[in-house]
């Protein structure tokens, strides 16, 4: 993702990656176009992709250092998020993971999908505190070339993802979650999942009841 949103506006990332230099740029152009407010953008030594927060709600996120961010990049866009009102907690990934997204997801506002023996240790005990409960990866080569955790929520509850990765989908459906698949698999040849191709612009705010 070259962009993360926040509740204040937007913050232009800047990829690791050397075959992606410089489309932060063209994101910049395309959000300034349709008015959303541009907060920073990652500048320097600094490295950050979008993919490497996640947010549990508008006031509580998780920022991973690893791959693709590193700590100069984690360290701005901390800053900017603390400077808005956000609590962080910062984690690091381990070795192999390419973004946070591949480790953790969410279902609904108290159900989260994680990879054991992945997933951050400091990411599931802050969820625990929160009373969140848990899907967890058991399958490992369908979550890698399925990509079943790359899901998009189109509403608590309610997930788009990736057909084949049918035993943590059947784990989704168990839970209460409506599922609805789409058959993604030349994007995945791509590297590519289903989250991994959205930009959230605005989430809207939804009642608790």
């Amino acid at each position: 993702m070259l962009m993360l949103m926040t509740p204040e506006g937007a913050i232009i990332t800047r990829p690791a990656s050397t075959v992606r230099a410089g489309e932060e740029r063209f994101v910049a152009e395309a959000l300034g176009r349709i008015g959303v407010p541009i907060l920073m953008t990652v500048h320097g030594g600094g490295t950050f992709e979008g993919a490497d927060v996640s947010w549990v709600d508008e006031d509580l996120c998780f920022l991973a250092e690893g791959l693709r961010t590193n700590a100069e990049g984690a360290d701005q866009v901390e800053r900017m998020l603390r400077e808005i009102g956000a609590e962080v907690v910062r984690v690091g990934l381990p070795w192999g993971a390419m973004h946070l997204d591949g480790l953790l997801n969410f279902l609904d506002r108290d159900l989260a999908v994680v990879w054991p023996r992945r997933t951050p240790y400091k990411i599931v005990q802050t969820l625990k505190k929160r009373g969140f409960r848990f899907i967890e990866v058991e399958d490992e080569q369908e979550a890698q070339h399925c990509l079943p955790m790359n899901f998009v929520a189109l509403a608590p509850g309610e997930i788009l993802l990736p057909t084949g990765g049918d035993n943590l989908r059947g784990k989704y459906e168990e839970a209460g979650v409506v599922c609805h698949p789409v058959d993604i698999r030349e994007l995945i040849k791509a590297g590519g999942g289903i989250h991994c191709m959205t930009g959230f612009l605005k989430r809207d705010a939804l009642s608790s009841s």
